[in-house]
């Protein structure tokens, strides 16, 4: 069965990735469609109800559901978005939207975010709609649209107009399942949680001018340059969220430096020491972090620019809502705050679910059917999913799944959203098995 249900997987995400559902962050982008038609044709001829709903033009979520026995009894959703991020070929090795599988792994745009995940998914529900197993609580397949540009048309539109239709007891989504610990202590992570998202339009105005003439002028980008100079510098007090001390455990440290990450008073210390990739993720998981990302302005060479844009991509720590988010800013910025006009385009704050669930322990026998001695690690994801969508609907929502150990975490989170991006059969293989198993053992 395990060779079958990894096929059909291979096949459906090669199908998926070759669709190019590439979501831009315009309204008109994505044209997740074609992902949400094939994921339809692929469910069809089951006894599986399937419904398709269109949240804009070419902007397609599938609702796809096995009801249960017993009306009483634990509901479960699986949650994989369809879209992924742009690309640039140049800077790939094979072609990102060819789907070939080169030496054991599937290569492509969202072949790790979160293709991969979405079609094993997909092949666990019309698995278990041909096997005859009846869930005792419904199982529900919920593949959505736009995630990678804040859900708007996706699970936040669903959630806003279809609440009923989505709402369970239980929710698995991207992206656990790489392999930690140690030889002794063998762990495999589950993402529990994940930072707030508050994304900020940033608007400078100054006074058109002559180019020739920039002495004490009125620039906006002169401005705006001043602006981007204190966010990077910005260094807000950390936060550690209720698993950091267990995710400080796995870590490759010294006693002594495990014993700062945990000290608030000199964790910033220790962040400045240590190589720019690790004290990168280290501080994203215990500040809120500010990264200007998109910044524009008229094009015309010889005008004094009157406006800049700066988009921000801000990510809170728990306990940082709208208020604490325009103090940061108004810190952070100082006189130059009054003059700059703040617009939010996202606020989802910080999301956390329990561990110790009947699904926290269905995942933890369906890990150990595959890898007998190890446990799982709840740990906190930096970048925002769809499961903040359901816990705001009251599910226990968890990223999950089921990696080769022979995948480290550093290729693995290099491949998203970067160049060559794509996944290996063998953790397809688990994946797909370990959802099954999950099914089975919290819906049996």
């Amino acid at each position: 069965m395990r060779n079958r249900l990894t096929g059909q997987t291979v096949e459906l995400l090669r199908a998926m990735i070759r669709n190019e559902c590439v979501n831009e962050g315009t309204p008109e982008s994505g044209e997740e469609y074609r992902n949400a038609q094939l994921l339809a044709g692929f469910l069809d001829d089951t006894d599986i109800e399937v419904q398709t709903f269109e949240s804009a033009p070419g902007r397609m979520n599938l609702l796809a559901r096995i009801p249960g026995r017993d009306p009483a009894a634990p509901s479960l959703c699986f949650n994989g978005h369809t879209d992924v991020v742009p690309v640039n070929p140049e800077g790939w090795t094979h072609d990102p939207f060819g789907a070939e599988l080169i030496d054991g792994e599937v290569w492509g745009r969202g072949a790790v975010d979160m293709l991969n995940l979405t079609s094993s998914m997909a092949v666990v529900m019309r698995d278990i709609a041909e096997s005859g197993f009846r869930p005792a609580g419904d199982l529900l397949f919920l593949a959505v649209a736009d995630e990678e540009s804040g859900s708007n048309y996706g699970a936040r539109w669903m959630a806003d107009n279809y609440p009923e239709l989505i709402t369970t007891d239980y929710v698995l989504t991207e992206n656990g399942g790489l392999h930690g610990g140690s030889s002794s202590n063998p762990t495999v992570g589950i993402r529990v949680g994940e930072k707030g998202v508050a994304w900020r339009r940033l608007t400078i105005r100054g006074t058109p001018g002559h180019g020739s003439k920039p002495f004490k002028a009125d620039n906006a980008i002169v401005k705006a340059a001043a602006v981007v100079g204190r966010l990077a510098e910005y260094a807000p007090a950390p936060v550690f969220h209720d698993h950091w001390e267990s995710e400080v455990s796995e870590m490759r440290l010294t006693d002594e430096q495990k014993a700062q990450l945990l000290d608030p008073g000199s964790i910033d210390e220790l962040l400045a020491e240590l190589p720019a990739g690790q004290a990168g993720s280290i501080h994203a998981c215990t500040h809120t972090t500010f990264s200007t990302n998109v910044f524009t302005s008229q094009t015309k060479t010889n005008v004094i620019p009157d406006k800049v844009v700066i988009d921000v991509d801000i990510r809170t720590v728990r306990g940082d809502g709208s208020d604490e988010v325009r103090a940061h800013l108004e810190e952070a910025l100082g006189e130059l705050a009054a003059d700059i006009e703040v617009e939010p385009l996202m606020n989802d704050v910080a999301s956390l679910s329990p561990i110790g669930t009947p699904l926290w322990d269905s995942a933890q026998r369906a890990v150990s059917a595959a890898f007998p001695d190890a446990r799982l690690h709840a740990g906190v994801t930096v970048g925002f999913t769809d499961a903040r969508v359901h816990r705001e609907l009251g599910a226990v929502s968890y990223g999950a799944g089921l990696l080769s150990p022979n995948l480290s975490a550093a290729d693995f989170g290099a491949r998203f959203h970067g160049n060559d991006e794509r996944i290996d059969v063998e953790s397809i293989a688990l994946t797909t098995q370990f959802y099954r198993d999950v099914v089975t053992d919290l819906l049996g």
